[in-house]
């Protein structure tokens, strides 16, 4: 009998010292699927206040947030910078930089990934390769690897992208493999064998008393064994511009991909040693942000963001792919969902909290432009506030208590 895959993230992120119930210390939330675990938070944000403002540079990391303080990456003049700022003030506590490119490619370019944080250390990839892990208190570097070095990857076209995922003693990331170090000492414990990276980050789930890591890169999906990093199973997903920037979402035994530039979505069961297609559809296209899942429906937003492109806002069926209903009005934009609510952030930086239903469209408020420009980068919700970011790094906390 084999664990949710839920049940296992929530069991390894209880390690983490300082993480309280409503933090959010990793991309995509505790148990990285987008979800948060907050209730009670007041949905009617058009009157929501604005506690307060910080500049952190370009890009598109989005946060995390443990032990009263959040945590970002953002490029100017030539460097990286890993920010740790206060969650209800915005001070600076403490901050890191790096010479780094921004490989601003088709796009402004800027900071890609968001750091992980459990228990007393950050660990953060930067756009070049830099990985390191600081101390999460102080700033301090406890350790740091260059993964050009390390693994023999080369810098991918838009940049090293993926958010380090904590699994016991091991911090997991992609680079021109699926690699495993360990967190204390960054000591490299396995790596799978090469392939051509993309954009997304590993997603942990268990299987038969093993845990899995399930991992897109460009050339398709992989399941990895996460104590021994062999491959056990894997399928082809490739794209029409050669890159895949979603993460995978795993469901009992069934893998969700989605992915722009005309691919679309599909599920796969993984039997332990295969990965089955259930089906392949035309009805989800992420482009860059992961949809969510809740109650057997898909959210997310369908559609490329640039190439004169067209997205829009959509519920899809889990199970067959099917489109239940569609929404217009919200451009290429990025979302989170607690207490059966959709947090938006649409691409022109207006903030909307819509009901999880797959009836139809219904939203509940709005608070328009708390940003001025474009945005990509999920809002977090966490302790009642939600934090946002446009392109050149501008960050707001909003108040939702």
């Amino acid at each position: 009998m084999h664990k949710h895959p839920l049940a296992i993230a929530a069991l390894i992120l209880t390690l983490a010292p300082f993480a309280l119930a409503d933090d959010w210390p990793q991309f995509l939330g505790p148990d990285r699927n987008g979800i948060s675990k907050e209730s009670g938070w007041n949905s009617d944000v058009s009157k929501a206040k604005v506690l307060w403002t910080a500049e952190v540079g370009l890009g598109f990391s989005s946060f995390s947030v443990a032990g009263g303080k959040v945590y970002t990456l953002g490029h100017a003049d030539g460097n990286e910078t890993v920010y740790c700022l206060d969650a209800a003030t915005g001070e600076v506590k403490w901050k890191q930089s790096y010479p780094c490119d921004k490989i601003a490619k088709y796009y402004e370019g800027g900071s890609s990934s968001t750091p992980t944080i459990d228990g007393s250390s950050a660990y953060v990839l930067g756009k070049e390769g830099q990985f390191h892990c600081f101390d999460a208190g102080t700033g301090k570097v406890k350790w740091k690897k260059d993964l050009k070095e390390e693994l023999g990857a080369r810098t991918p076209e838009w940049g090293f992208s993926a958010s380090p995922l904590i699994l016991g003693d091991l911090v997991i990331v992609q680079a021109n493999c699926t690699a495993a170090f360990k967190k204390e000492s960054g000591e490299l414990v396995w790596k799978t064998s090469p392939f051509q990276q993309a954009y997304g980050s590993p997603y942990p789930f268990e299987k038969g008393g093993k845990t899995y890591i399930a991992d897109l890169n460009t050339e398709g999906l992989i399941v990895v064994d996460a104590t021994k990093g062999n491959v056990v199973a894997q399928t082809r997903w490739k794209t029409t511009f050669n890159t895949n920037s979603t993460t995978p979402i795993v469901h009992g035994d069934h893998i969700f991909l989605s992915t722009g530039y005309g691919k679309g979505c599909g599920l796969f069961k993984f039997t332990g040693s295969d990965l089955e297609e259930v089906y392949t559809s035309k009805d989800m296209a992420n482009h860059m942000n992961n949809s969510i899942l809740h109650e057997g429906h898909l959210y997310g937003f369908h559609g490329n963001a640039h190439g004169g492109g067209r997205a829009v806002f959509r519920c899809i069926d889990f199970k067959t792919g099917k489109t239940k209903w569609t929404q217009d009005g919200l451009g290429c934009g990025s979302l989170t969902m607690a207490d059966g609510k959709l947090i938006i952030f649409s691409e022109r930086c207006d903030l909307v909290i819509a009901e999880a239903s797959p009836e139809a469209y219904k939203e509940i408020s709005r608070k328009s432009a708390v940003l001025k420009g474009r945005s990509w980068t999920q809002p977090v919700l966490a302790n009642g506030r939600i934090y946002v970011r446009n392109v050149p790094g501008d960050v707001a906390c909003v108040e939702v208590k």
